[in-house]
């Protein structure tokens, strides 16, 4: 069992990128990190291209994204247990 990531991994602030979610103390936004991935790049790729987000707070994020999916297919919401990739 993993320990549940540190409150203020990511941040949203109207006055910061309009809003868009952001790693705590930098101007990343959060789905630069998706992005990467699912292009192929590795988590060390995206830190490099990214340094002021901090190993840490990235796999914070990660473990909190895993954590959601992994609660909403437990307790979905009227779609039978099915989460979807589209977004």
């Amino acid at each position: 069992m993993t320990m549940a990531p540190p409150i203020g991994v990511v941040h949203s602030d109207p006055d910061i990128l309009g809003g868009t979610p952001v790693f705590v103390g930098t101007r990343v936004p959060v789905k630069s990190l998706f992005d990467y991935l699912e292009g192929g790049d590795t988590l060390d790729e995206f830190l490099t291209q990214f340094p002021s987000v901090k190993r840490e707070q990235a796999v914070a994020g990660l473990e909190l994204a895993r954590d959601t999916v992994l609660a909403r297919a437990r307790h979905p919401s009227g779609a039978a247990g099915m989460v979807s990739a589209s977004g």
